[in-house]
This record gives C-alpha cells, sequence and structure tokens, in this order.
C-alpha cells in the first residue's frame, strides 16, 4: 500500500477509469457470485486531516453475466432500479482506514466502514481502493433469504483528476 497521501484539494472522480466489484454467494452459501456495477460519478476532498468522499453507482448497471438474475436483481423486488436508479456512497473521516460511510441503496441509507486498501497520487491522479462488506437486509432488500447471499463483499476503486 502507497501511504503517501495526496494533495489537498478536491478530486472528480473518473466513471470510465473506476470500478465497482462485488463477491457473493447464492444456494445456502455454496455457490460464489461475482460481479460489477458501474460508476456514474463521485468527488473526493482531501484535507491535511480529514477526507470526504461521495460517489455513484447505475442500480441498472448490476451485472453478473447471468441475464435472468441480472433482471431479477434491478426488479423491483430488489434494487428496484427503475424508481432507484442511483446506489450513493459517502464517506468522511481520517485520511489513512477505516473511514465511517454510509451507503445508500433503493432509498434507504445505512452505515459502513470503508477499509483503505491503496492510496496511490500521481500528480493531478489519485487512484484509491477501499473494501466493506454491504448487509442487504440493512436496505430492506431481504428477498429470497437462503437462496442469496445476505453479505456483498465489494472492492471499490476510484480513479479521480484534480478539479
Amino acid at each position: 500500500m502507497t501511504t503517501a497521501l495526496p494533495a489537498p484539494g478536491t478530486y472528480l472522480v473518473d466513471p470510465a477509469g473506476s470500478t465497482v466489484r462485488f463477491t457473493t454467494t447464492h444456494l445456502w452459501g455454496l455457490g460464489t457470485v461475482r460481479g460489477s456495477l458501474a460508476v456514474t460519478g463521485g468527488r473526493i476532498t482531501v484535507a491535511a486531516d480529514r477526507v470526504e468522499a461521495v460517489g455513484t453507482v447505475a442500480a441498472a448497471s448490476f451485472d453478473t453475466g447471468n441475464g435472468a438474475r441480472d433482471g431479477a436483481v434491478r426488479s423491483a423486488r430488489y434494487l428496484d432500479a427503475e424508481a432507484h436508479p442511483e446506489i450513493t456512497l459517502r464517506a468522511a473521516g481520517p485520511p489513512t482506514g477505516p473511514v465511517p460511510g454510509e451507503l445508500t441503496v433503493r432509498g434507504r441509507t445505512a452505515p459502513v466502514e470503508l477499509a483503505v486498501v491503496d492510496v496511490q497520487p500521481d500528480g493531478d491522479v489519485l487512484v484509491v481502493r477501499l473494501t466493506t462488506t454491504v448487509d442487504r437486509y440493512a436496505h430492506g432488500l431481504t428477498a429470497q433469504k437462503g437462496m442469496t447471499g445476505r453479505h456483498l463483499q465489494l472492492e471499490l476503486t476510484a480513479r479521480a483528476t484534480r478539479a
């Protein structure tokens, strides 16, 4: 992990250079599901003793490579991507982890704790990699208990350029 902190200022997240990947289980924990969500935007503000960030992903971009599953998760039964098109993550805390945050899914906000895995400042560009565990029940997503994993392991990589 790079420990050098980026220069203070505001950095705008580049959706094309940023990713959200997840892993969860299904079939009572016997199978593993991997997938991704598309980052749509975000901002990272760096101060000497504090970092604040907000990022959004498109709920309709949920993708595991299984069309039937992906359609079911995007539907009103789970993410309700039509009524709630954005998933939002907000975090603020010390420049090294863990960083407390809030994840809003389907209009419901719940706390998360982000582990800072890597920070790579390079001039006006900043790449940050974070991980967290999300409890879908905290967002009211309780359909198919047992068949669908309750927890998702998320890895977020944000590439941002100084504004």
